[in-house]
């Protein structure tokens, strides 16, 4: 299926995909200058939505490229100076496009607690946040995504911009058998700033009197603001912040936090940040063919209290009864090459499995990949790229934190 607006006449090769906190398979065309660009998308008949910050992505020169329906910038110049600048100093992502849906009603937690595999109940105070995911009855992903407490009755969610339409029909039907009830927040834009230097130049921007409290907040935790949400999550295995605020106020902190000296990034960088971090991407390395415990992903499974009947749980346990056959791992090439998805990954004596995510470490300038294999996998494989198999090393994720290696 091609992307939106993109017509066949163009596809002369297709390879690749994109984002999370967002997306879905989106192909692109692939280009000579792939190792440092690895990602590259059709830029003619762009008819996609466009968030807030569109005109200032186009302003700085944004190569716009169409995503998941939405008109998005995947690099500013090079891709591979933006992923250095998240990794060195600070950088900016206009996240706009991710879905944000408020929770609300007399029933919010219980609703909630059936929606998810992993347990609201464990966010006890008011902007704590958890990771998790939304499963079909099949036990497969339909969605990961951040849900944030505000209270019993009230909780807020991100999802992926390309699961929308899917994840709130979904959300929607499961609603009905309670009281509660949700709000799409298109109202309001987000911002992801990260990098070493990400927390003090986003806290530059604060009144003086609102920067404790978001100079104090942990991994997993935010906080209400006077005109921002301001979350300690990400999505690059960096320090920082998102920041959700209404789409009015975007441009202004935009165009202060590039007069502060952060740089804008675009979604080429997003992903290969990410990668490196060892974080999923929905749409590649899981989706409703693929349950949590086959994607690295069993510790956002909440089994306790077992009288808790989150949809997909029985197919979880059962699954987890019967042994889960392929797993999740990180590779590392040991000589020189790229690795990409759909690469077969050959386990002597033991099977075949295939590569979710690769690409060209910039950090590492390695080749890397996160491989769904046989479950009995050890410590090496074969990936096979362009019909030879060249020898590669497994790790566990991530591959680099806070800007160093973890080989």
């Amino acid at each position: 299926m091609l992307a939106a607006g993109v017509s066949k006449r163009n596809a002369f090769r297709t390879d690749y995909r994109l984002d999370n906190l967002s997306g879905q398979r989106t192909e692109g065309r692939f280009t000579a200058d792939a190792v440092n660009r690895p990602f590259h998308f059709f830029e003619e008949d762009r008819l996609g939505k466009r968030t807030a910050l569109y005109d200032l992505h186009v302003e700085h020169k944004a190569r716009i490229v169409s995503f998941a329906g939405w008109d998005m910038p995947l690099n500013y110049g090079s891709q591979m100076h933006e992923h250095h600048q998240v990794r060195r100093a600070a950088g900016m992502f206009d996240v706009s496009h991710m879905t944000i849906v408020d929770i609300k009603g007399l029933q919010a937690k219980q609703y909630l607690q059936n929606l998810l595999a992993n347990d609201v109940a464990k966010l006890q105070s008011a902007g704590k946040a958890l990771y998790g995911c939304m499963l079909n009855e099949r036990g497969g992903v339909m969605d990961d995504l951040i849900v944030y407490f505000m209270s019993d009755r009230s909780y807020r969610l991100v999802v992926n911009a390309a699961t929308r339409e899917k994840d709130l029909t979904w959300m929607r039907a499961k609603a009905q058998a309670y009281d509660v009830r949700l709000d799409e927040r298109d109202d309001l834009a987000m911002i992801a700033v990260q990098g070493p230097l990400a927390r003090d130049r986003v806290l530059e921007q604060f009144r003086a009197e609102d920067r404790h409290k978001a100079a104090s907040l942990k991994p997993f935790v935010a906080a209400e603001l006077p005109g921002y949400f301001v979350a300690c999550t990400g999505y690059t295995g960096e320090d920082g912040f998102e920041i959700m605020l209404s789409n009015e106020q975007a441009a202004e902190l935009w165009l202060k936090l590039l007069r502060a000296g952060v740089e804008p990034a675009g979604l080429g960088a997003r992903d290969t940040l990410r990668l490196e971090a060892g974080m999923n991407l929905y749409g590649t390395d899981m989706d409703e063919e693929v349950t949590p415990l086959e994607c690295a992903l069993a510790w956002t499974v909440a089994w306790d209290p077992e009288e808790r009947d989150f949809v997909g749980r029985q197919a979880l346990e059962s699954q987890r009864q019967a042994g889960v056959r392929r797993k999740q791992i990180g590779l590392v090439l040991e000589g020189k090459g790229v690795l990409r998805a759909h690469q077969r990954v050959i386990v002597e004596g033991e099977g075949e499995g295939e590569i979710t995510s690769g690409t060209f470490s910039p950090t590492l300038k390695r080749g890397i990949a996160l491989a769904r294999v046989p479950v009995t996998t050890a410590d090496a494989c074969l990936v096979e790229i362009r019909d030879k198999r060249v020898a590669a090393r497994v790790v566990k994720p991530p591959f680099v934190r806070y800007g160093k290696s973890c080989l």
